[in-house]
């Protein structure tokens, strides 16, 4: 399958990886487009802050930061997702860590979908799609 799964400078290793494949690519085809090569790349609080100021000029941490690489109905990109903020965002909304981790990297499939989150009313509804693609998840 075109989507990957990378370390960069955390020990994280995502079980069930092909369950999670395939909720990508359903969620993909959900939205009629198909699937390219997507990477997803775990690291940490430090690494994600740096790409935000050194891509973004954004000078705070995230939990997520999504590139996109699409072309034309072929969905592609990397998706870079900090577990150290994963986890501090499990605590703070009194969820378990695999629920969070669920919602950040399916946050970043809808911003390769196009969907975006710079506006409270968008926000609004990239939270509805990600609540809504994780009642799919396998």
């Amino acid at each position: 399958m075109p989507i990957l799964f990378h370390s960069s400078d955390v020990s994280f290793n995502l079980k069930d990886k092909n369950r999670f494949r395939k909720w990508i690519v359903d969620e993909i085809k959900i939205s009629s487009f198909k699937t390219g090569q997507i990477n997803i790349i775990f690291c940490s609080d430090l690494y994600l802050l740096e790409i935000n100021r050194k891509y973004l000029n954004h000078d705070f941490y995230t939990d997520v930061i999504t590139f996109n690489y699409n072309y034309k109905r072929s969905i592609a990109g990397d998706i870079y997702i900090s577990i150290e903020r994963v986890k501090e965002n499990a605590v703070n909304f009194n969820v378990e860590f695999i629920t969070e981790l669920k919602r950040v990297i399916i946050h970043g499939v809808l911003h390769l979908l196009g969907h975006e989150d710079n506006l409270p009313e968008l926000k609004t509804l990239i939270h509805e799609k990600e609540n809504e693609a994780l009642k799919r998840f396998p």
